[in-house]
């Protein structure tokens, strides 16, 4: 290793005198290079300060925030594979001339959550991987962000419930509107309505709006209803009747009460939110705690590579 002496001159005196004084190039702190170099050529007159090594628990807090950011890469590159995969299965089925544009495309949501999700984690993994201090600070500048955006939507959703549910039954109507215009939101109406035994916005009325199951529509839609709202989906009890509902909005009261499930979905998905307030709120939580214990080890391993180079 390279060695270096301070010659000093001494106010008083004639003669001048080297002060026992030097440095040593060392290694990073958290390099595999041995740190004693016994092959190296020391002055015995000359002191070499050792250079301050991780302690244990600094080397294993490491090994923890580069395990912990590469399990959150990986759920990361599963959400954008999914995302990517239901943008592609959707263009494929359309031809790619119908369908909803992809600014209002649910599944953009999945590419945008797994790209940011992927890149903050991947800068945590090279950041404690490589004892890079920039990345480790955009990585614990991505997670103030991301934990202040989360706390903002827990207010708004606190203060703003009125309207909130005003948006609910706003976006509920439009997928009954858009219902056969996207794979997506199909998908989604018909689950609703299966397992909350409901149909349409605030009664299986409502899907006159739509266009193919409004009774003046030419198609064989017309004065009908998905499939999902019928008591009895299954013919013979395990073959699906996706002709169960057509005729439905022709019948009385009486007898659409009989085949379908006659309630809206409204006032049904705003009681399970309600009811599940409390597992959401877990949820957010948890996500929460999640970063905050990435934050503190990201600090930590900061934190020795700062020491480290005020040493240097």
């Amino acid at each position: 290793m390279a060695l270096s002496r301070i010659r000093l001159f001494q106010p008083h005196g004639e003669g001048t005198r080297l002060l026992p004084q030097a440095s040593r190039l060392v290694e990073l702190p958290y390099s595999s290079l041995d740190d004693d170099d016994n092959t190296a050529e020391q002055d015995p007159g000359v002191w070499y300060p050792d250079p301050p090594k991780p302690s244990p628990f600094s080397r294993c807090v490491r090994y923890l925030a580069f395990l912990w950011n590469l399990l959150f890469l990986l759920l990361g590159l599963l959400t954008l594979a999914v995302g990517v995969w239901g943008l592609l299965t959707k263009s494929s089925l359309l031809g790619g001339d119908r369908g909803a544009p992809l600014g209002s495309d649910p599944m953009l949501l999945f590419v945008l959550a797994g790209l940011g999700a992927s890149a903050v984690s991947l800068a945590g993994c090279l950041g404690a991987l490589r004892a890079s201090p920039c990345l480790l600070r955009f990585f614990l500048g991505a997670l103030l962000v991301f934990g202040g955006l989360e706390l903002l939507g827990g207010l708004l959703l606190l203060l703003l419930r009125r309207r909130l549910q005003d948006a609910l039954r706003d976006l509920l109507l439009l997928c009954l509107l858009r219902y056969q215009e996207d794979p997506d939101l199909q998908f989604l109406v018909d689950e609703v309505q299966r397992s909350l035994r409901c149909c349409g916005l605030e009664s299986y009325r409502d899907w006159e709006s739509n266009l193919y199951f409004n009774c003046s529509s030419p198609g064989v839609q017309a004065c009908g209803v998905p499939a999902s709202c019928c008591r009895e989906p299954l013919q013979g009890g395990s073959v699906p009747n996706a002709q169960c509902g057509f005729g439905a909005l022709a019948l009385g009261p009486m007898a659409a009460a009989a085949l379908l499930h006659t309630e809206g979905c409204g006032a049904a998905v705003a009681a399970g939110l309600r009811g599940q307030a409390g597992a959401i709120a877990a949820g957010a939580v948890t996500l929460l705690l999640l970063e905050a214990v990435g934050a503190l080890m990201a600090l930590r391993v900061l934190r020795d590579i700062t020491a480290w180079r005020v040493w240097q």
